[in-house]
């Protein structure tokens, strides 16, 4: 994964003008096949918009970002999305899980929207993997916020993708849950050789990737 010049700038909301917010400034970041890089910084410097474009779930003002040699901003929405569903898994602070699908119907569905015949298998021997093979009938309101955030690392896990981008995944965790969780996502990450971009609060956290980056204001430090 490849980030060049990449800038995020806003306009406003409260300037009647053309004041505008730099969220990042010439932004440029490799991250090299199986690598894991912790991204850090306080509130407000621009590490979770860093993320989303990573992702091409937001488009920057000006730069590029290249997954697996593919150019996201060269691509239109649906573009970046077929990108997204072969190579990119996430995991959020919020866990992100549909309240209407139990554990297994949450994890088959990455499979299912790909066409995968095999989803129930896959979804059932990953969920195994996180330590839920039990729980795979219950539904996210009847699951601790650490179960939760394993059914959220088996979703994005199944798919084996080449990147795992990771926001906050313990925010919403104590710390005794959180490290459960992160020893887990590190394990699977090793298994599968996937590339990791994480962003974290936590330094004792970021000193488990290969490298950190730090951001403040907007630039990489």
């Amino acid at each position: 994964m490849k980030a060049s010049g990449l800038t995020k700038v806003v306009p406003l909301a409260e300037s009647a003008g053309t004041a505008t917010l730099a969220i990042l400034q010439d932004i440029d970041l490799e991250v090299m096949p199986g690598e894991a890089v912790a991204v850090v910084g306080a509130s407000g410097s621009g590490k979770s918009t860093l993320l989303g474009l990573l992702a091409g779930l937001d488009t920057p003002s000006s730069g590029a970002v290249k997954l697996d040699g593919v150019d996201l901003f060269a691509l239109d929405e649906d573009g970046r999305a077929a990108v997204r569903k072969r190579l990119v898994g996430f995991v959020f602070q919020a866990f992100q899980l549909l309240p209407p699908l139990n554990a297994l119907e949450n994890v088959m569905l990455p499979l299912e929207l790909a066409g995968d015949p095999d989803a129930q298998r896959k979804a059932r021997e990953m969920l195994g993997r996180v330590g839920l093979a039990e729980r795979l009938r219950h539904y996210p309101k009847y699951l601790s916020g650490g179960e939760q955030q394993r059914v959220a690392l088996a979703r994005a896990f199944v798919m084996r993708p080449k990147l795992l981008l990771a926001d906050e995944p313990t925010g919403n965790l104590d710390a005794a849950t959180g490290a459960g969780v992160i020893d887990l996502m590190f394990e699977l990450n090793a298994e599968q050789g996937t590339t990791l971009v994480l962003v974290t609060h936590d330094e004792a956290l970021a000193r488990r990737c290969n490298r950190t980056v730090r951001l403040a204001g907007g630039r990489i430090q």
